[in-house]
């Protein structure tokens, strides 16, 4: 598929594709978005000392840099594994201009299929696959925090089925959380019909009005 780099609010580049009229993050600002969902409502929300992350979306590595930035910050044991199937090549992120961060190219350049430690508090394994087969197939994982960043319902509807959402959930530890962008309603019911506590919190500064966070409740098994 044909990208174009474009330029969101907050000054961070991001891509867009034209087959699908869509792009890799807001347009109300790529790094904005980031930081606030899977950041700050995502990994900031549990108190796990190690926690393992499962990113729905690996595509320009930008949400397991802020990630690694985080983890380095607070000295905190991060394990990330980021599913893409259809991945970007170092050339194509670099010219998003995200990062001067050599561990940033690291990220992209690493074997995929085995997990590589980038720092001694992140630990990256990336998989080449359709989320929607590989959940199904694996399921003996133990997932703290989930950061679902798939293309929008419309575009690429088979990554918001409720067969998908109940296979995260079964990969889930209790007391996890999956964070999102999408706001939907037909989105936030479905993840409370396979058994998640679903939560509306403020989006973004300048971007989306509403987001979503679901937690595997500690009463449903």
């Amino acid at each position: 598929m044909k990208r174009i780099i474009e330029q969101t609010e907050d000054g961070s580049a991001t891509l867009f594709v034209p087959e699908l009229n869509e792009h890799y993050h807001s347009v109300k600002g790529a790094r904005t978005e980031s930081q606030h969902i899977f950041i700050d409502m995502g990994l900031h929300a549990v108190t796990t000392p190690k926690p393992h992350i499962l990113e729905i979306g690996f595509g320009t590595g930008l949400n397991a840099l802020l990630t690694l930035e985080a983890a380095e910050r607070e000295q905190r044991h991060v394990h990330y594994t980021g599913i893409e199937l259809y991945p970007l090549a170092w050339e194509e992120v670099d010219a998003l201009g995200y990062s001067d961060n050599p561990l940033f190219k690291t990220l992209h350049t690493m074997p995929w299929e085995e997990d590589t430690a980038i720092t001694p508090y992140f630990t990256l394994r990336k998989v080449q696959a359709d989320a929607t087969n590989h959940l199904s197939l694996n399921t003996n994982h133990s997932f703290d925090v989930i950061y679902f960043d798939a293309f929008a319902p419309e575009k690429q509807p088979e990554m918001w089925s409720e067969e998908l959402f109940q296979n995260l959930y079964a990969c889930m530890n209790t007391g996890g959380v999956i964070t999102t962008y999408c706001a939907k309603g037909i989105i936030r019911r479905l993840l409370q019909a396979v058994g998640f506590k679903v939560e509306r919190l403020p989006g973004p500064p300048g971007g989306k009005r509403e987001i979503l966070r679901a937690t595997k409740n500690e009463n449903i098994e």
